[in-house]
């Protein structure tokens, strides 16, 4: 057997370099590059290793460990987890400010490898810079907190064990039914030691992405159930998307006059416009599809993992539906006490066309009217203009109008969510990326650089709150350095909107929810107004910035940054409270159950009556 002898973390290069996958015949790499910041717990390990060259691998500099683990999820989404970008960082706080991104990761079924630098295997120079003791096991380090967020965790103590932890990491990152973030922890001195590699390890290895077929057994149970309701919905999740089976989707709910809902990472798939499109499902959804979907009898879910979003905390649907679940995730397609049908969604809706013949719904046009309905609502959001300010709704509503057909709309956290799934009228397939999952605040400009990674050549919008921006913008500046244009918009609304609606909507006055100063007189922060000038921010890191208080003044600079070649911040000053309010949904928080205030004490009645209507699965 040949050999070669290599440091652990030259094989570790070796061997991503040389990883592909395969689906439906087509072969592609799987890594081709590596997000790095570089600390003494890896940059004389995996940094060498990158150095030295001998490997095709191209080398992106984060800025901060969480955002450049941010943008390696949203390359891996954005490239329907066919591709990723693993990440590299030192040991302590390096490592363990990816512990979110992970969590993100594995909350969206998301691919992400993460390479943590850890304390040293040997113990003997402990303990070292950055390292923090557990007296009561001397074994366990800070990147244990990673198996907490990981579907596979690792650490490699010998350099021969490299070999049957990058197996088994590639084995989740290439499963679409059990994917996440895998965490392969590195000490640092295990990094430089060497070991003679066999040579089959470190030579080409194709990964088949093989697609489950539905069984005969299967497709005759969801046959049967489809075929025995009369008004139906489908919920067309991400997982629609990750298959590449929004085509079958499509024919299927044609073909038997199913209408179609959408979960946030369903969205764009099916065309806004198309007649059966009701748009998105659940807390953050629109009337239409909330509407039809209170009143269907059988929910069949296609790649959804049925969170509380989409089902209103499971409130949404009455008390007779049944539910279908068609997902390659056992654990989700049994969700909702589910009839479960655990196959990929593009061979399950293939075949479900051909096996639910003759069978027709009971629609005449309830569907029709409820979309005209939510239409002229949308039309009225994106167009209403109020005194005092430009709002929230229009400004989203002229952005929309603004975007070229494959641009693409990133989004995750705040207020903008809900506005965005009700109201964002996505022009062709794959252009709308919302994280929800997770809700990650930080993730929207973080992601859009790791959207722009994998689609270079289309315009990228980040849609993110000021809080957002505030939380995490670091991978704006890696964009300016690898000539990566984003356009960013951050709707400055001068605190955490959202979380102050709800806050409000549930009895509490504003406390602790919008950035002010703290009053000397009160001791509480209900002082002035803080004014934050992101457009100054933005021009400080080289990148274009627009100040925007008006609808004028937005349509103008988006003018404007179509001729520019480099990152523009949109500042647009909005105001607060001008957010879309839910439509016929609910959503399940934890309300004080004891209370002085009478509101608070109405909000947790009104909790008790919807919970009442709930369904315990």
């Amino acid at each position: 057997m040949k050999r070669e002898r290599l440091t652990m973390a030259q094989a570790l290069v070796r061997f991503l370099d040389n990883q592909y996958i395969e689906c439906d015949g087509v072969e592609s790499k799987f890594v081709s590059g590596i997000f790095g910041i570089f600390g003494h717990g890896c940059v004389v390990g995996v940094g060498q290793a990158l150095e030295q060259g001998g490997h095709n691998l191209k080398f992106y500099q984060g800025k901060n460990e969480q955002n450049m683990a941010l943008a390696a999820v949203a390359y891996a989404k954005q490239m329907d987890r066919k591709a990723i970008i693993p990440c590299v960082s030192s040991i302590g706080p390096g490592a363990t400010n990816m512990v979110t991104a992970c969590g993100c990761a594995t909350a969206n079924r998301i691919p992400l490898l993460v390479l943590p630098g850890d304390t040293f295997a040997c113990r003997q120079p402990d303990p070292v810079l950055q390292q923090a003791e557990f007296f009561d096991n001397y074994g366990r380090t800070v990147t244990d907190a990673f198996k907490g967020v990981c579907h596979y965790f690792d650490r490699i103590l010998r350099p021969e064990q490299l070999m049957t932890a990058c197996i088994n990491a590639m084995r989740v990152l290439t499963d679409p039914a059990d994917t996440g973030a895998v965490c392969l922890a590195m000490p640092q001195d295990v990094e430089g030691e060497a070991y003679d590699y066999p040579e089959h390890f470190l030579q080409k290895r194709v990964w088949h992405m093989d697609r489950r077929p539905i069984t005969s057994s299967q497709l005759e149970r969801a046959a049967n159930l489809i075929k025995s309701a009369k008004k139906p919905i489908l919920i067309c999740g991400g997982g629609v998307r990750y298959s590449g089976a929004e085509k079958e989707l499509l024919e299927f709910a044609e073909k038997y006059n199913i209408p179609i809902s959408e979960t946030q990472a369903g969205r764009s798939l099916v065309s806004w416009k198309h007649p059966l499109n009701l748009g998105g499902i659940g807390v953050t959804g629109g009337k239409a599809a909330n509407v039809i979907g209170r009143d269907a009898d059988l929910i069949i879910g296609v790649g959804t993992r049925f969170t509380d979003f989409t089902t209103s905390s499971k409130w949404l649907f009455n008390e007779n539906r049944k539910v279908l679940g068609i997902n390659i995730c056992p654990f989700d397609a049994y969700k909702m006490d589910a009839e479960a049908i655990v196959a990929d969604a593009k061979e399950a809706l293939k075949a479900l066309i051909g096996a639910c013949e003759g069978y027709k719904t009971e629609y005449t046009d309830e569907i029709a009217n409820a979309k005209k309905e939510w239409d002229s609502i949308v039309d009225e959001y994106y167009s209403t203009e109020l005194p005092g300010g430009l709002n929230q709704t229009l400004a989203l509503g002229i952005i929309n109008e603004f975007m070229g057909d494959d641009d693409i709309a990133v989004a995750a956290a705040g207020s903008l969510p809900g506005d965005m799934q009700r109201l964002f009228r996505p022009k062709n397939s794959r252009t709308y990326h919302m994280e929800y999952g997770y809700s990650n605040m930080g993730y929207e400009i973080n992601g859009a650089f790791g959207v722009k990674l994998a689609e270079p050549d289309k315009e990228v919008y980040a849609f993110c709150g000021d809080g957002s921006f505030l939380m995490a913008h670091s991978e704006l500046y890696t964009s300016l350095q690898e000539g990566l244009k984003l356009n960013i918009c951050v709707f400055d609304n001068m605190g955490w909107g959202c979380i102050e609606n709800l806050q409000n909507n549930q009895g509490t006055d504003t406390f602790g929810t919008v950035f002010r100063a703290r009053n000397p007189k009160t001791g509480m922060l209900d002082g002035g107004e803080i004014p934050v000038d992101f457009a100054k921010i933005a021009e400080g890191y080289g990148a274009k910035g627009y100040t925007i208080r008006t609808s004028d003044e937005l349509r103008a600079a988006l003018e404007d940054a179509k001729k520019q070649t480099k990152s523009v911040v949109f500042d647009i000053k909005v105001l607060p409270k001008t957010m879309t309010p839910g439509f016929e949904s609910w959503w399940r928080v934890g309300v004080a159950e004891v209370s002085k205030s009478k509101t608070v004490a109405a909000a947790y009645e009104d909790m008790q009556k919807h919970i009442k209507e709930t369904f315990d699965y």
